[in-house]
């Protein structure tokens, strides 16, 4: 009885579809678990790429030059330096035009920075879906494993002169297993989700409060340029 009741028999000894379901939890968690460490490290480096990036910005020093820096030493998961560099980039490339409309260097620095936070949202949120879809499905996909396991057992209950608990015992444990590792996926997805999708709603928060204090910099900076006896 013990024998039966261990796992590798009562895996042994499933049908084709539990089995079949076994294996879809299975490579689920380990995808998702791949994911979560991933987006865990990608997220964390983001923070503080953009915490130390915050303290060269707000050092007092000469914006030209911390963009030439930035360009020869880019960080892969700065957001905020990216974020920068774009916004920077447009405003100087109008600049040099000769553009002297400073409302329209300023909605064209704007809208660059704009396309940066979108790709950096992107960036952030990639995969998450995957994990909402592994916590909200894998239990389902479990409790389906278990209802295929109990009919199993109930049609080979059908077909002894006398039940016993023994009889009935293996199958009941082969179908909750399943449901066992449906949650076993689902729960740190959910949690890894959950976690992610809030530090990520806080980093494009952060990033939406940079590109605004970033606009009004400059925006004073063109105006001021602008306003200059001898600007026009």
């Amino acid at each position: 009885m013990a024998d039966s009741m261990s796992m590798w028999s009562l895996i042994s000894n499933s049908s084709w579809v539990v089995l079949l379901v076994l294996l879809m939890l299975v490579a689920a968690s380990v995808v998702s678990w791949v994911m979560i460490v991933q987006r865990g490290l990608l997220i964390r480096n983001a923070q503080q790429t953009m915490l130390e990036f915050e303290d060269r910005f707000w050092s007092g020093m000469d914006l030209s030059q911390l963009f030439r820096e930035l360009q020869d030493n880019a960080s892969p998961d700065g957001g905020l330096e990216n974020i920068f560099k774009a916004g920077f980039r447009e405003f100087s490339r109008l600049r040099s035009q000769g553009t002297s409309d400073a409302d329209a260097i300023m909605e064209g620095t704007q809208r660059a920075m704009r396309v940066a936070i979108s790709r950096e949202q992107e960036k952030l949120e990639m995969h998450l879906p995957f994990l909402a879809s592994v916590g909200s499905t894998c239990p389902y996909v479990g409790l389906f494993g278990t209802v295929v396991g109990i009919m199993n057992s109930f049609r080979g209950l059908a077909q002894v002169q006398q039940a016993t608990l023994a009889s009935v015992a293996p199958g009941i444990a082969e179908a909750l297993m399943t449901t066992a590792v449906g949650l076993v996926a689902a729960i740190p997805a959910v949690v890894a989700y959950n976690r992610y999708a809030s530090r990520v709603d806080s980093l494009l928060a952060s990033y939406e409060t940079f590109a605004d204090e970033f606009h009004s910099i400059l925006h004073r900076k063109v105006h001021s340029r602008s306003n200059r006896p001898d600007a026009g």
